[in-house]
């Protein structure tokens, strides 16, 4: 052997020396040092963390009646990751065989459908696939890693076979859930809400901090508001399976913790007196179609009644919707149940707007309370004229009789009073200081998402808007030779300045003005009280399962109004005398009402619609024990007297003396 091949032989020994020690390292490691770690990352591979889910806290009224509650039934989940061929987003349209098999044979052992139906998935089109794979991807698409409930409250029969025969349904479980119910059916559905799975945008808000991504959460009314509190935390049980699946044994395991009570201020046979009430409003006044009431204390802002027509029964949305189910009970013919017209929807209030008018004219100065104006049946304005409703003139009013039938050529001289320079006031005058200061254009705070704040008009808001209209057609590529003209207009704007007319418009609520009917009554529980603006709410207090009270629903008022005393009586004389005295606007539906009414009427017109019905109303608290106040809006119900009034009175006839009475609708055909 040269020296040069035996210098050679030596490298490459040395080199396989080196590398068979390396292996032998590693092999002496892994079977000697890291045994016992690797021991029990095998043991945690036959160890299953269950969810447990934690029974969703009650919701009772004020009188502790349950509203809505949870009862324990059994889900199918499928995780994604787990089936035959995990699901990829190039699965979605076409499962593989092996999936597409599993779901046909869990759909037979459920009683659903195998039948391809159209499937909309965000990001993915119209897919063609079984309903169950539908479910599967449209909850894959949002959240990826969480488990798809395919059916709940199933059969005993199902939950026993898939229970036994789990190594032949790989990816599917069956989990304990408490199923949402509403005893009352569809009452007070908007304000209650809704719970659903928690969605990808959901999961990463600081108030759902914690909660599974398999989960539910409140989506909408109270169950939203208060949803920390009602969810509770669930448990898990940590349990032993064999390398296909089968259960074991448990090994441990951690108790849920139920969610608190949410008790309310709702008084759940007053909420149905009010929303049979105004339902037998819009079958009485063709063509009504919605509409809304509040029932509140104008001391505190608690909330005893709120409804909103057309409704649905919530209970539908414990299980999975089917699309065409959806589309006929919420769809574009459906006038939109889902929405809460008591905060939701807005529009001109008519002559309920006057008090406020009052208000600004007599803290303003433009106007004193043994003031009269001779209402001659008209009040006439840069070549326009203005009447009131049906032509009638009253002759010389103060402002009381002004306020008792509601005349509207008073009013449109105190608007044109209180308009100001809109150059120097750019916010409006007086009248728009005080609308402001009432809640008109701003939120009430009520403790219920999606709250509307309406609109309160103003030279900067009208300057706004036409600017936001000139930007639109300018985005459109109109001449500004065109801008703001019939035919190329955006809608939002009509381009013409503030003028004198827009405050008289305001002055009797119709114009831009637009508000909610919980607005208006905190508008009339300050008329009530003195000032303070209240802060609405319909929670009373969370309270813990053994009944201790965790936390006190009682929000502090919003502010308060510094009104002259002797107004704010001038103010309720004018609607005692409109409610309980003759010729007052709603004299014939409360004339004869045994306890103190004030009230005034509203009809507002629309959009070109049948006039909108308004009514406010309360029982103060020098005249009763226990005060309240409804305001109630009927959309296309005529005069406020007629389709909104009666509504009011079936109320108030529940609250003080435990039954109904009859519906009375008035006559009063006054704007």
């Amino acid at each position: 052997m040269t020296t040069q091949l035996a210098l050679r032989v030596a490298v490459i020994g040395t080199f396989s020396l080196a590398i068979f020690a390396i292996l032998f390292f590693r092999l002496w490691f892994l079977q000697v040092l890291s045994a016992d770690q690797y021991r029990a990352q095998a043991n945690v591979n036959y160890v299953r963390n269950v969810e447990i889910a934690a029974p969703r806290g009650d919701i009772v009224d004020r009188n502790g009646a349950i509203l809505a509650s949870s009862r324990r039934a059994y889900a199918v989940e499928v995780s994604p990751p787990g089936l035959p061929v995990p699901l990829t987003d190039a699965g979605l349209a076409h499962p593989p065989h092996a999936d597409a098999v599993l779901y046909d044979r869990l759909a037979r052992v459920l009683g659903m459908s195998t039948k391809r139906v159209a499937c909309p998935v965000n990001g993915h089109g119209v897919l063609h696939v079984s309903q169950i794979a539908c479910t599967v991807a449209t909850e894959y698409v949002q959240l990826p890693y969480a488990n798809a409930q395919v059916a709940t409250d199933i059969s005993p029969d199902a939950l026993y076979y898939l229970s036994e025969r789990q190594a032949s349904f790989p990816g599917v479980s069956v989990q304990q859930i408490y199923q949402r119910t509403y005893p009352l059916g569809d009452l007070a559905s908007q304000v209650l809400g809704i719970v659903g799975r928690i969605t990808k945008s959901e999961v990463g808000e600081k108030r759902n901090r914690g909660v599974s991504p398999n989960d539910s959460v409140g989506q909408s009314g109270l169950e939203e508001s208060y949803d920390e509190y009602l969810r509770g935390v669930d448990g898990a049980n940590r349990v032993r399976v064999d390398a296909l699946g089968n259960f074991q044994g448990y090994l441990s395991q951690k108790a849920p913790v139920p969610g608190a009570t949410l008790r309310t201020s709702l008084d759940a046979t007053l909420e149905s007196v009010g929303q049979s009430a105004l339902q037998q409003s819009l079958n009485t006044n063709y063509p009504a179609n919605g509409g809304a009431f509040v029932a509140m204390n104008p001391q505190n802002g608690a909330i005893y009644a709120m409804g909103s027509l057309p409704t649905y029964n919530a209970s539908i949305f414990t299980k999975p919707v089917p699309e065409s189910v959806y589309t006929s009970q919420f769809g574009p013919s459906s006038n939109d149940p889902l929405l809460n017209r008591a905060i939701q929807s807005v529009g001109p209030t008519g002559s309920t707007f006057k008090p406020i008018t009052a208000t600004a004219a007599l803290q303003s100065g433009v106007w004193s309370v043994g003031a009269t104006y001779d209402d001659t049946g008209q009040f006439c304005l840069e070549g326009q004229c203005r009447r009131n409703a049906g032509g009638a003139a009253n002759g010389v009013l103060d402002l009381v009789n002004a306020i008792r039938v509601s005349d509207d050529v008073f009013f449109y001289n105190l608007g044109a009073l209180l308009n100001a320079d809109p150059t120097t006031h750019p916010n409006g005058g007086a009248l728009q200081q005080w609308a402001h200061a009432y809640g008109i254009g701003r939120k009430t705070g009520v403790d219920l998402p999606g709250e509307s704040s309406g609109n309160l008009p103003s030279p900067k808001w009208r300057a706004r808007v036409n600017a936001a209209e000139e930007a639109c057609e300018r985005a459109h590529h109109v001449p500004p030779s065109e801008y703001f003209q019939p035919g190329v207009s955006c809608g939002i704007a009509d381009g013409r300045p503030w003028s004198i007319g827009d405050n008289v418009n305001l002055a009797v609520g119709q114009g831009d003005v637009q508000a909610t009917p919980l607005q208006l009554a905190t508008v009339y529980a300050a008329i009530e009280n003195g000032g303070t603006i209240v802060r609405p709410h319909v929670g009373s207090d969370v309270e813990a399962p053994d009944g201790t009270v965790l936390q006190k629903v009682d929000p502090p008022p919003a502010r308060h109004l510094n009104i002259d005393p002797a107004y704010l009586n001038t103010i309720r004389q004018g609607l005692h005398d409109a409610a309980q005295t003759a010729g007052g606007t709603s004299d014939d539906v409360f004339g004869n009402f045994p306890q103190q009414v004030y009230g005034k009427t509203g009809t507002a017109q629309y959009n070109g619609q049948q006039d909108y019905a308004w009514y406010v109303c309360f029982v103060p608290s020098w005249a009763t024990s226990k005060p309240i106040l409804v305001a109630v809006w009927v959309e296309q119900g005529g005069f406020g007297a007629v389709g909104a009034a009666p509504v009011a009175r079936q109320i108030l006839s529940q609250w003080f003396y435990g039954k109904r009475g009859s519906y009375v609708a008035g006559s009063s055909r006054t704007l």
